[in-house]
Protein backbone atom coordinates (compact mmCIF):
# COMPACT_ATOMS: atom_id res chain seq x y z
CA UNK A 1 0.00 0.00 0.00
CA UNK A 2 1.22 3.46 -0.93
CA UNK A 3 0.32 5.21 2.32
CA UNK A 4 0.32 8.75 0.94
CA UNK A 5 -1.86 7.71 -2.00
CA UNK A 6 -4.24 5.93 0.39
CA UNK A 7 -4.42 9.03 2.58
CA UNK A 8 -5.11 11.16 -0.47
CA UNK A 9 -7.95 8.87 -1.55
CA UNK A 10 -9.36 8.78 1.99
CA UNK A 11 -9.49 12.60 2.08
CA UNK A 12 -11.24 12.72 -1.29
CA UNK A 13 -13.80 10.12 -0.27
CA UNK A 14 -14.48 11.98 2.99
CA UNK A 15 -14.98 15.28 1.13
CA UNK A 16 -17.21 13.89 -1.61
CA UNK A 17 -18.99 11.35 0.58
CA UNK A 18 -18.80 8.71 -2.12
CA UNK A 19 -16.34 6.08 -3.34
CA UNK A 20 -17.98 6.11 -6.76
CA UNK A 21 -17.66 9.90 -7.13
CA UNK A 22 -13.93 9.76 -6.35
CA UNK A 23 -13.42 6.87 -8.76
CA UNK A 24 -15.23 8.76 -11.52
CA UNK A 25 -13.26 11.94 -10.84
CA UNK A 26 -9.94 10.06 -11.01
CA UNK A 27 -10.94 7.80 -13.89
CA UNK A 28 -10.35 4.53 -12.01
CA UNK A 29 -12.50 1.60 -10.94
CA UNK A 30 -14.49 2.01 -7.72
CA UNK A 31 -12.80 -1.12 -6.35
CA UNK A 32 -9.40 0.60 -6.56
CA UNK A 33 -10.59 3.34 -4.20
CA UNK A 34 -12.35 0.99 -1.76
CA UNK A 35 -9.33 -1.34 -1.55
CA UNK A 36 -6.97 1.53 -0.77
CA UNK A 37 -9.17 2.89 2.01
CA UNK A 38 -9.73 -0.61 3.40
CA UNK A 39 -5.98 -1.21 3.41
CA UNK A 40 -5.47 2.07 5.25
CA UNK A 41 -8.03 1.04 7.89
CA UNK A 42 -6.31 -2.34 8.26
CA UNK A 43 -2.94 -0.63 8.66
CA UNK A 44 -4.32 1.69 11.33
CA UNK A 45 -6.34 -1.01 13.03
CA UNK A 46 -9.33 1.32 13.21
CA UNK A 47 -12.52 1.91 11.26
CA UNK A 48 -12.45 5.30 9.55
CA UNK A 49 -15.81 5.23 7.78
CA UNK A 50 -19.20 3.66 8.27
CA UNK A 51 -20.79 2.70 4.95
CA UNK A 52 -24.49 2.18 4.28
CA UNK A 53 -26.58 1.94 1.14
CA UNK A 54 -27.55 5.61 1.40
CA UNK A 55 -24.64 7.45 2.94
CA UNK A 56 -21.10 7.34 4.18
CA UNK A 57 -20.13 8.85 7.54
CA UNK A 58 -16.83 9.23 9.35
CA UNK A 59 -16.20 7.61 12.69
CA UNK A 60 -14.74 9.77 15.47
CA UNK A 61 -11.34 8.28 14.65
CA UNK A 62 -11.95 9.01 10.96
CA UNK A 63 -12.77 12.67 11.63
CA UNK A 64 -9.60 13.16 13.67
CA UNK A 65 -7.52 11.29 11.09
CA UNK A 66 -8.98 13.38 8.26
CA UNK A 67 -7.68 16.64 9.71
CA UNK A 68 -4.20 15.15 10.25
CA UNK A 69 -4.18 13.78 6.69
CA UNK A 70 -4.94 17.23 5.30
CA UNK A 71 -2.03 18.74 7.21
CA UNK A 72 0.36 15.99 6.09
CA UNK A 73 -0.70 16.11 2.45
CA UNK A 74 -0.42 19.89 2.39
CA UNK A 75 3.12 19.65 3.77
CA UNK A 76 4.04 17.08 1.12
CA UNK A 77 2.54 19.30 -1.59
CA UNK A 78 4.45 22.30 -0.22
CA UNK A 79 7.74 20.39 -0.28
CA UNK A 80 7.15 19.28 -3.86
CA UNK A 81 6.07 22.79 -4.83
CA UNK A 82 9.34 24.24 -3.51
CA UNK A 83 11.30 21.79 -5.64
CA UNK A 84 9.11 22.39 -8.69
CA UNK A 85 9.62 26.13 -8.34
CA UNK A 86 13.33 25.62 -8.83
CA UNK A 87 12.81 23.66 -12.03
CA UNK A 88 12.79 25.27 -15.45
CA UNK A 89 9.09 24.89 -16.22
CA UNK A 90 5.81 23.94 -14.56
CA UNK A 91 4.27 20.59 -15.42
CA UNK A 92 1.16 18.56 -14.73
CA UNK A 93 -2.61 18.93 -15.14
CA UNK A 94 -4.70 21.99 -14.28
CA UNK A 95 -8.50 21.73 -14.23
CA UNK A 96 -10.17 25.11 -14.76
CA UNK A 97 -13.66 26.46 -14.15
CA UNK A 98 -14.46 29.43 -16.40
CA UNK A 99 -17.50 31.70 -16.90
CA UNK A 100 -18.91 31.57 -20.41
CA UNK A 101 -18.63 35.11 -21.77
CA UNK A 102 -15.53 36.32 -19.95
CA UNK A 103 -13.93 32.89 -20.23
CA UNK A 104 -14.41 32.61 -23.98
CA UNK A 105 -13.76 36.27 -24.84
CA UNK A 106 -10.87 37.15 -22.55
CA UNK A 107 -9.41 34.09 -20.84
CA UNK A 108 -9.44 31.39 -23.53
CA UNK A 109 -6.87 33.12 -25.78
CA UNK A 110 -4.59 33.60 -22.77
CA UNK A 111 -4.91 29.95 -21.76
CA UNK A 112 -3.95 28.86 -25.27
CA UNK A 113 -0.90 31.14 -25.07
CA UNK A 114 -0.04 29.62 -21.68
CA UNK A 115 -0.39 26.07 -23.07
CA UNK A 116 1.92 26.96 -25.96
CA UNK A 117 4.50 28.43 -23.59
CA UNK A 118 4.41 25.51 -21.14
CA UNK A 119 3.94 22.31 -23.16
CA UNK A 120 4.32 20.08 -20.08
CA UNK A 121 1.16 21.55 -18.53
CA UNK A 122 -2.19 20.09 -19.59
CA UNK A 123 -5.38 22.15 -19.30
CA UNK A 124 -8.94 20.88 -18.78
CA UNK A 125 -11.39 23.79 -19.21
CA UNK A 126 -15.01 23.70 -18.01
CA UNK A 127 -17.07 26.67 -19.23
CA UNK A 128 -20.22 27.45 -17.26
CA UNK A 129 -21.88 30.45 -15.61
CA UNK A 130 -23.05 28.38 -12.65
CA UNK A 131 -21.10 28.68 -9.41
CA UNK A 132 -18.87 25.62 -9.20
CA UNK A 133 -17.93 23.68 -6.07
CA UNK A 134 -14.16 23.59 -6.54
CA UNK A 135 -13.56 20.75 -4.10
CA UNK A 136 -16.35 18.45 -5.24
CA UNK A 137 -15.63 19.02 -8.93
CA UNK A 138 -11.85 18.76 -8.64
CA UNK A 139 -11.25 22.30 -9.91
CA UNK A 140 -7.72 23.63 -9.38
CA UNK A 141 -8.54 27.22 -10.34
CA UNK A 142 -11.75 28.99 -11.29
CA UNK A 143 -12.28 32.47 -12.68
CA UNK A 144 -15.17 34.30 -11.07
CA UNK A 145 -16.58 37.73 -11.94
CA UNK A 146 -18.50 38.96 -8.93
CA UNK A 147 -19.33 41.99 -6.80
CA UNK A 148 -18.39 40.28 -3.57
CA UNK A 149 -16.51 37.21 -2.41
CA UNK A 150 -18.04 34.82 0.08
CA UNK A 151 -16.76 34.11 3.61
CA UNK A 152 -13.71 31.87 3.53
CA UNK A 153 -13.12 32.19 -0.23
CA UNK A 154 -9.49 31.85 -1.27
CA UNK A 155 -8.85 34.19 -4.18
CA UNK A 156 -6.44 36.42 -6.05
CA UNK A 157 -7.83 39.53 -7.68
CA UNK A 158 -6.90 39.79 -11.34
CA UNK A 159 -8.77 42.94 -12.29
CA UNK A 160 -12.03 44.86 -12.40
CA UNK A 161 -14.96 45.00 -14.80
CA UNK A 162 -17.65 47.69 -15.01
CA UNK A 163 -21.36 47.28 -15.66
CA UNK A 164 -22.89 49.31 -18.49
CA UNK A 165 -26.56 49.97 -19.24
CA UNK A 166 -27.15 49.71 -22.98
CA UNK A 167 -29.83 49.79 -25.66
CA UNK A 168 -29.97 49.95 -29.45
CA UNK A 169 -30.32 53.32 -31.23
CA UNK A 170 -33.57 51.98 -32.74
CA UNK A 171 -35.06 51.17 -29.32
CA UNK A 172 -34.17 54.62 -27.96
CA UNK A 173 -35.62 56.33 -31.04
CA UNK A 174 -38.92 54.50 -30.50
CA UNK A 175 -39.17 54.61 -26.71
CA UNK A 176 -37.05 57.56 -25.59
CA UNK A 177 -33.78 57.69 -23.69
CA UNK A 178 -33.84 57.24 -19.88
CA UNK A 179 -32.39 60.29 -18.14
CA UNK A 180 -32.19 58.98 -14.57
CA UNK A 181 -32.05 55.40 -13.21
CA UNK A 182 -35.70 55.52 -12.06
CA UNK A 183 -36.76 55.87 -15.72
CA UNK A 184 -35.80 52.22 -16.30
CA UNK A 185 -39.00 51.16 -14.57
CA UNK A 186 -40.96 52.46 -17.57
CA UNK A 187 -38.97 50.47 -20.16
CA UNK A 188 -38.80 46.86 -21.35
CA UNK A 189 -35.84 45.23 -19.64
CA UNK A 190 -33.77 42.19 -20.60
CA UNK A 191 -32.85 40.38 -17.38
CA UNK A 192 -29.91 38.16 -16.48
CA UNK A 193 -31.46 35.41 -14.35
CA UNK A 194 -28.25 34.20 -12.68
CA UNK A 195 -27.92 37.60 -11.00
CA UNK A 196 -30.90 36.58 -8.86
CA UNK A 197 -32.33 40.11 -8.91
CA UNK A 198 -35.31 41.93 -10.43
CA UNK A 199 -33.66 45.34 -10.24
CA UNK A 200 -30.62 47.21 -11.59
CA UNK A 201 -28.03 48.44 -9.10
CA UNK A 202 -26.61 51.96 -9.12
CA UNK A 203 -24.29 53.75 -6.68
CA UNK A 204 -26.01 56.68 -4.97
CA UNK A 205 -24.36 58.55 -2.08
CA UNK A 206 -21.85 55.74 -1.68
CA UNK A 207 -24.47 52.98 -1.35
CA UNK A 208 -25.96 50.48 -3.80
CA UNK A 209 -29.56 51.29 -4.69
CA UNK A 210 -31.75 48.95 -6.72
CA UNK A 211 -34.07 50.31 -9.41
CA UNK A 212 -37.03 47.94 -10.08
CA UNK A 213 -37.44 46.87 -13.72
CA UNK A 214 -39.98 44.92 -15.80
CA UNK A 215 -38.17 42.07 -17.51
CA UNK A 216 -39.66 41.31 -20.90
CA UNK A 217 -37.08 38.61 -21.69
CA UNK A 218 -34.93 36.70 -19.20
CA UNK A 219 -31.93 34.47 -19.88
CA UNK A 220 -29.03 32.89 -18.03
CA UNK A 221 -26.57 34.02 -20.71
CA UNK A 222 -25.54 37.60 -21.31
CA UNK A 223 -24.73 37.14 -25.00
CA UNK A 224 -28.37 36.23 -25.71
CA UNK A 225 -29.63 39.30 -23.89
CA UNK A 226 -27.21 41.61 -25.67
CA UNK A 227 -28.36 40.19 -29.03
CA UNK A 228 -31.94 40.91 -27.98
CA UNK A 229 -30.91 44.48 -27.14
CA UNK A 230 -29.27 44.85 -30.57
CA UNK A 231 -32.63 43.85 -32.10
CA UNK A 232 -34.34 46.68 -30.24
CA UNK A 233 -36.22 44.48 -27.80
CA UNK A 234 -35.29 46.35 -24.63
CA UNK A 235 -32.63 47.75 -22.31
CA UNK A 236 -30.06 45.58 -20.55
CA UNK A 237 -27.07 45.92 -18.21
CA UNK A 238 -23.92 43.83 -18.62
CA UNK A 239 -20.15 43.91 -17.97
CA UNK A 240 -17.89 45.84 -20.32
CA UNK A 241 -16.27 42.67 -21.69
CA UNK A 242 -19.64 41.68 -23.20
CA UNK A 243 -20.92 45.04 -24.50
CA UNK A 244 -17.80 47.03 -25.49
CA UNK A 245 -17.55 45.55 -29.00
CA UNK A 246 -21.21 46.40 -29.64
CA UNK A 247 -20.69 49.94 -28.35
CA UNK A 248 -17.61 50.39 -30.52
CA UNK A 249 -19.42 49.57 -33.78
CA UNK A 250 -22.60 51.47 -32.86
CA UNK A 251 -24.97 48.50 -32.58
CA UNK A 252 -25.58 49.52 -28.97
CA UNK A 253 -25.47 52.84 -27.13
CA UNK A 254 -24.55 53.30 -23.48
CA UNK A 255 -27.18 55.11 -21.43
CA UNK A 256 -27.16 56.53 -17.90
CA UNK A 257 -23.37 56.67 -18.18
CA UNK A 258 -23.22 59.51 -15.65
CA UNK A 259 -24.79 57.26 -12.99
CA UNK A 260 -22.25 54.86 -11.47
CA UNK A 261 -22.90 51.13 -11.27
CA UNK A 262 -21.14 48.75 -8.86
CA UNK A 263 -17.81 47.39 -10.09
CA UNK A 264 -17.23 43.67 -10.52
CA UNK A 265 -14.04 42.03 -9.34
CA UNK A 266 -12.33 39.46 -11.57
CA UNK A 267 -10.88 36.75 -9.31
CA UNK A 268 -8.86 33.58 -9.57
CA UNK A 269 -10.59 31.28 -7.07
CA UNK A 270 -8.77 28.40 -5.37
CA UNK A 271 -9.91 25.34 -3.39
CA UNK A 272 -9.75 25.83 0.37
CA UNK A 273 -8.57 22.33 1.17
CA UNK A 274 -5.17 22.04 -0.44
CA UNK A 275 -1.79 23.63 -1.06
CA UNK A 276 -1.58 25.56 -4.31
CA UNK A 277 0.64 23.70 -6.81
CA UNK A 278 3.49 25.54 -8.50
CA UNK A 279 1.89 25.14 -11.93
CA UNK A 280 -1.30 26.86 -10.71
CA UNK A 281 0.70 29.74 -9.22
CA UNK A 282 2.52 30.19 -12.52
CA UNK A 283 -0.82 30.28 -14.34
CA UNK A 284 -2.23 32.87 -11.91
CA UNK A 285 0.81 35.10 -12.43
CA UNK A 286 0.48 34.67 -16.19
CA UNK A 287 -3.20 35.64 -16.16
CA UNK A 288 -2.61 38.65 -13.91
CA UNK A 289 0.22 39.91 -16.11
CA UNK A 290 -1.68 39.27 -19.32
CA UNK A 291 -4.90 40.92 -18.19
CA UNK A 292 -2.83 43.89 -17.05
CA UNK A 293 -5.43 45.08 -14.54
CA UNK A 294 -3.68 45.05 -11.17
CA UNK A 295 -5.49 47.03 -8.52
CA UNK A 296 -3.18 49.62 -6.88
CA UNK A 297 -3.03 49.27 -3.14
CA UNK A 298 -5.22 46.17 -3.04
CA UNK A 299 -3.91 42.94 -1.52
CA UNK A 300 -2.95 40.48 -4.25
CA UNK A 301 -4.14 37.45 -2.31
CA UNK A 302 -6.87 36.58 0.15
CA UNK A 303 -6.34 33.57 2.43
CA UNK A 304 -3.91 32.07 -0.07
CA UNK A 305 -1.45 29.65 1.62
CA UNK A 306 2.18 30.32 0.91
CA UNK A 307 4.23 27.60 -0.70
Amino acid sequence: MDRLEAMHLFVRVAELGSFAAVAQQLGVARSVVTRQVAALEAHLGSKLMVRSTRRLTLTSAGSAYLEKCRVILNLVEAAETDIAAEQAAPRGPIRLGLPLSFGVRRVAPLLLDFAARYPEVSLDMDYSDRRMNLIEEGIDLAIRVTRQLGPGDVARKLGTSHMKVVASPDYLARHGRPQVPADLSDHAYLGYTLAGRSDVLFIQNGASVGVPVRSRINASNGEVLVEAAVRGMGITCHPDFIVDDYLADGRLVQILENHATPALGIYAMLPTNRQVPHRVRVLMDFLADSLGKHEPGAPAMARLPKS
